[in-house]
């Protein structure tokens, strides 16, 4: 997470006054599931009766806790968004959300759903899938760990992330291809922001 916090830090007054919305951590793993999911296409699809539906867009649905239950709207075409577009997707449900104003049209939809249990300190879980999706990425509590950086034990800020999968369409081989490709979008933050 240090690229991400740094980057993160470096940027997010100026990107406050620019877009009117604070920069947080979900709109990188937003953009990091996109970037997953566009190379892995069988965790952005779902069983129709017989047959796998394939989509050729990410409709995410982001998990936001509010007084009487978890409610997961869904971010339309977050695959054409930036960071700004996405934290004010965000924003706008949460405001609707408090003002319960938020319609079932706003829950329907998703392809893929990303969840951050780490607000409520959870540190490892399991998502439950929404159904009929295919994929769940769940987020956790950022916290200093050693880890191993050039032959030394180093501090640094860590998250552990757990997707949950539909196993009739996706194999453990693309399971883990998504997660590597979501670590190397957060570790590397100007690779998603340059789209390589």
């Amino acid at each position: 997470m240090s690229r991400a916090m740094a980057i993160r830090n470096q940027y997010k007054d100026i990107f406050q006054k620019k877009h009117g919305v604070s920069l947080g951590f979900m709109s990188f793993f937003v953009k990091a599931c996109v970037e997953a999911l566009k190379e892995i296409p069988e965790i952005n699809a779902f069983i129709e009766g017989g047959d796998v539906v394939y989509h050729h867009y990410c409709h995410v649905g982001v998990a936001i806790g509010a007084e009487r239950g978890l409610v997961v709207p869904v971010i339309r075409y977050a695959d054409r968004l930036g960071f700004a577009g996405i934290e004010k997707a965000i924003i706008d449900y949460v405001a609707k959300i408090k003002e319960n104003r938020l319609e079932l049209a706003d829950l329907e939809g998703g392809t893929f759903t990303v969840s951050n249990g780490g607000v409520y300190g959870s540190l490892l879980s399991t998502p439950i899938l929404n159904i009929p999706q295919s994929g769940i990425l769940g987020m956790h509590k950022i916290e200093k760990r050693p880890v191993v950086v050039d032959e030394e034990i180093v501090i640094r800020p860590m998250m552990y992330v757990a997707l949950s999968y539909d196993h009739r369409i996706v194999d453990g081989r693309e399971a883990v291809t998504f997660l590597k490709r979501i670590k190397e979008c957060v570790e590397n933050p100007e690779r998603m922001m340059m789209e390589i």
